[in-house]
Parts: structure tokens; sequence; C-alpha cells
């Protein structure tokens, strides 16, 4: 596919959709020149703020293009080297407001999967035939995954003199715990950028806090291979490093509220709540308690974590309590039961990734409640037996982008129940199956099977090259955009699902259980991988920086390339004691919880 097809179906669902404004200014008397200059872009200046360890967030800001026919190409390399790599098109994201929140008329978007400490030169390329068209160059650098400086000065300590250690901490101290019961603790010294203060267990997993630990107000603290009972809690805070604990609570797990944190690193954590999986437990108003990871602010990382048993597994705020919230990855996780929502990703403002997230047993999976302008990027996520609805868009979303993810659930397919209209999504190479076993489940009605339940989107979203599936049903009927259908054919003539196909379970190569008898009790994890020769083989678009690596004649579609191995989910091998063995870190937890 040449690049300007490819911009041409990618980047343009609202070609011929904004001719309005013109016509208006015309018959007001505005001249034709005036129209054209406000049709034409006025760039500002591109900025790469909150980078992370392996993505960069950017931001155009213009003015003008009230036509939104301006696009905008990205290419980037790392500095040093000669041969460009391509990324994904920035998003056009016009000014807007919703839920008391407001954003500036942009181009946004991210460079993925990036390395670690490393910088990149980044060439933007602005193409908009009303005039404004210009090439932009600048540098911009990932994030180091936060170390422990060679030079830190090591102190141990015991259950009899932490309280004195921990009095005298100061940056640049290493405070080994020896093993045993320590009380919890509350950090009043920080760190510096250089000179962290680091609390690590001296032989993980048996260190063990049997109560909260509290960082508010402060930046530059790790926790490291400690067991809590109870929460690890850090408001008005920055550069806070959690990793390699198991935090096990009634409450809440890893959490800053408040002001937030900016620049936090949460990762290859097990924590469990007590949430449980009924139908009296799931939904808004179900018996479920408890936040597993809950972090508001700006460039924070979730990644390797595995969660299960809370309300929601990780989250973002919501309302007056969302600060800045930008330049956020929530990558690589475990998730199982979460009870009203596995990610709850409200009220995120530019550059959300959710990628590679593995979510089972869950009420919701990914909810954008509402996406505040985007982009937010939910990529290569798999979700196995979720109740309500694999994407929550509601409150009047706008700015939602989804490439590859799979999903399998009983009831409707992917529906979008509530009445807000939701605008300017994007939807490419997902597989949605649904089928038998739809009812009421918390309060909430899951349908009866329809592949997509999808009235609200309005005519700013673009679907295509996805797969869809009813099992059980006998039929293939919908609605998207307001236009209802009962066949493929009429999916394809009557939305911008032109390149949608049809798929059942034949389609993954290891046996998969389909919930036909409704979402409980609780299923194993499936391996949701494509069997080779399948429908879904070489029926995806190419997608820069997103699916560079496919196989075959195009990509396939859903999380996994024919061919792939599972990634890493939850916990990376060597970063978590006991996660990859047999032994059992809670009650509620399973006893291997590696992939194969």
């Amino acid at each position: 596919m040449s690049s300007a097809s490819f911009l041409n179906n990618f980047c343009s669902p609202y070609k011929h959709r904004f001719l309005l404004p013109s016509v208006l200014l015309l018959a007001l008397g505005i001249s034709s020149q005036s129209a054209q200059a406000l049709n034409l872009t006025t760039p500002g200046t591109p900025v790469s703020s909150y980078p992370t360890l392996n993505n960069l967030s950017i931001d155009w800001p213009i003015n003008d293009d009230d036509d939104l026919d301006g696009r905008v190409t990205v290419r980037y390399r790392k500095v040093g080297t000669s041969s460009w790599q391509t990324g994904l098109p920035l998003q056009r994201v016009p000014a807007g407001s919703n839920e008391g929140f407001s954003w500036g008329n942009k181009h946004s978007g991210s460079i993925f999967d990036l390395l670690p400490n490393t910088e990149y030169e980044i060439e933007l390329s602005l193409n908009d035939p009303d005039g404004g068209s210009t090439t932009r160059l600048f540098n911009a650098s990932t994030r180091a995954e936060p170390s422990v400086p060679a030079s830190a000065a090591i102190v141990p300590a015991t259950p009899a003199s932490f309280s004195s250690v921990l009095a005298s901490a100061s940056p640049g101290t290493v405070i080994v715990m020896a093993s045993g019961s320590y009380t919890g603790f509350t950090v009043n010294t920080s760190g510096t950028n250089v000179a962290p203060i680091v609390f690590r267990a001296e032989d993980p997993g048996t260190t063990v806090v049997n109560g909260d630990i509290r960082m508010d107000g402060r930046s530059n603290i790790f926790i490291e291979g400690l067991t809590v009972n109870g929460m690890v809690k850090f408001n008005d805070a920055s550069a806070i490093v959690v990793r390699g604990c198991t935090v096990i609570t009634d409450t809440d797990g890893i959490v800053s509220t408040g002001g937030g944190v900016s620049n936090a690193y949460i990762a290859d954590n097990v924590v469990i709540g007590s949430s449980v999986w009924t139908n009296e437990s799931v939904g808004a108003n179900g018996a479920n308690l408890g936040e597993g990871i809950q972090l508001t602010g700006p460039g924070n990382v979730i990644v390797h974590n595995y969660v299960r048993g809370f309300r929601d597994s990780i989250s973002t705020l919501e309302g007056s309590r969302a600060h800045n919230q930008v330049s956020i990855d929530i990558m690589n996780n475990d998730i199982e039961i979460g009870a009203d929502d596995a990610i709850e990703a409200d009220f995120t403002m530019g550059n959300t990734r959710v990628m590679r997230n593995r979510i089972s047993n869950s009420f919701v999976g990914i909810s954008g409640q509402p996406t505040l302008g985007g982009p937010a990027y939910y990529i290569r996520n798999v979700m196995y037996n979720v109740v309500y609805s694999p994407f929550k868009l509601h409150r009047g979303s706008i700015g939602d982008v989804a490439l590859h993810n799979t999903v399998v659930k009983s009831g409707d397919a992917f529906a979008v129940y509530a009445s807000d209209p939701w605008a300017r999504a994007l939807f490419r190479n997902n597989l949605f199956i649904g089928g038998t076993g739809g009812g009421t489940y918390g309060g909430f009605g899951n349908g009866s099977g329809r592949v997509a339940q999808l009235s609200g989107a309005e005519n700013t979203c673009d679907l295509n090259y996805d797969g869809w599936g009813s099992i059980g049903t006998g039929n293939f009927s919908g609605n998207i955009g307001g236009n209802s259908f009962s066949s493929l054919s009429g999916m394809r003539s009557s939305s911008t699902e032109t390149n949608a196909i049809q798929v059942d379970m034949s389609i993954f190569a290891a046996p998969v259980v389909f919930p036909s008898d409704g979402p409980f009790p609780e299923l194993p994890v499936a391996d949701l991988r494509l069997a080779a020769g399948s429908v879904a083989q070489d029926a995806g678009q190419i997608l820069p920086n997103i699916n560079n690596d496919y196989t075959g004649t195009a990509p396939d579609l859903g999380a996994y390339e024919i061919g792939d191995s599972l990634p890493v989910y939850g916990p990376r091998p060597g970063r978590h004691p006991g996660y990859d063995s047999t032994d059992t870190l809670a009650p509620s937890a399973p006893t291997n919880l590696q992939a194969n």
C-alpha cells in the first residue's frame, strides 16, 4: 500500500464531513478567502512531554484547519543512525471540551516500543491541501529504568532497628530490611534523581510490612521486594518506584490520589484484593471494593503486574480528582477478577497507551469513560470472559484508538450501551467474538449475542478491517452508527467496516471454551493465539510501528501474529519472588501465574 493510500484510509475518517463551516461563513457574507484562511493550518511548535521508558508522546499545537483535513506523518530514528523508521500518523484532535475539561487544537500521537534511555530524532511532516504544510525535526529521549547508583550507602535494618534507621534515612541510602515482620511506616524524607532512598527486602518474600506504607509529598523513593499487608500510598509525589512487591489488601493496593504522582514506575508486582467472581459482586453497584493500582498524574508507567480481586484492577481517576492524565503506559499486566473494570482509563487526556494486557474474568475490559480528546491507544490486549463490554466508551468519549485486540465473551461481542454519542474513535484489526450466554449480570444486561451494538458512534468514528463473530446464535446482527444490519454484507454496506470478516472459534489454535452458559463460574486463562490457515490470517491493515513484523501477505487480526510466542504477562522472570514458583502467593491467587 502506498503512503498516500495509507494516509487516506487510516487518517481520514472525516474527509467528507466538515464542509459546513465554510458554507456558513459564505452565508454570513464572509469572503471565500477568509474561509480559506480558516481552513489552512498555522502550525505551532511540536513538543514531546513526559517520556516513558518505551514510548514517546507528541503534541503539535496548531491554529485553524477548520475543515480538519491536515495530516501529519511521522518518521524517527535513533540519534547517530541513518535509517528512518515510519511511525503511526498523528491523530487529528480538534479543540473541544467535556465533563469540565478542555483541550486545544492539535495533532497528537505516540511512537511505540522504543529503547529505554535513548535519544531519537523525530521528523513530522504536515500536509494540508489548504496551506500551511511544513516539516519539523526535533529530538526527544526516553527515560531509563530507575536504578540505584553503585555508590549508594547500604544500611541494614531489622524489625527492632527499623524505626531509627528510617528516621536517619537520607538521599543515597539503601535500607536493606532483614526477614521479619515490620509495622507500617511513613517516609518523611525525599531522595533525589541521582540519589534515591531505597527500602529493599534482603530476602524478597520474607520481609513483611503489616500496615500501610505512606510516601505523601515525597520524591525518588523506591520500594523493592516487600510483602505489604495494606496499602502503598503516595499522594502529591513524583518519581516513586514500587517493584517486585506483593501487596495484599482488603481495600486499595498501590495508590496515588490528591495531587497524584508524576513519572512513577510500578512494575513486576503482585497485587491481591478480596473481591470475588460472583454475580452479586460484579458491576458498578456490586459487592466489590478496592482499587488494585490507581494513579493520577502524567508520565506514570504501570507494567508487568499481576492484579486480582479488585473493583477496578488498574485505574486512573475521574472528574475533579483527575490531574493531567497524559503520557501514561499500562502495559503487559495480567489481570483477573476486575469486578467492575479491569482497566479503568477514565478521564485520560492524551497519549495513554494500554498495550499487551491480558484480562480474564472481569466485568468490563477497558473503560474510557470518557477519553478527553485523546488519543487513548488500546493495542494488542486480550480479553476473555469479560461480561459487559470490552470497551466502555461512555459519557461522550472522544479519541479512542483500538488496534489488534482480541475479545471472547458471552452476549454482545462489542457494545456501547450508553445513549451518549461517542466520537473520533478509530478501530483496526481487532477480533470481537460474542454469542450465547447473554443475560443480566450485576444488574446490567450484556445483550443477546449481536456482533456490534454501537448505535451511539458518531460519523467521525472509523471502524474497519475487524473480525466479528457470534457463537451459537445463528445470526450476524447489530448496529453501527444508527445503521442496523443482519449479515456480514449488510455490515459492510451500511458502515465503515467495508473490509470486515466473519469469524468463529475455529480461528484459535488451542481449544478455547466459549462461555455459552454465561460468565460464571470463573474460567481458566485462555490461549487466544490464532490457528494457521484461519480466516483471520492476513486479513488486517498494515499499520506502521504497530505491526511491522507481520508475516504473510498482510497482518493477522487480533492480538497475536501467527507464529509469535505469548508476551510476558505479569512479573518478568526473576523480578518477583515466587511468581513463577509453586508457592501460593495468597489464598485467592493461582499457584503458577507465569504464561506458558
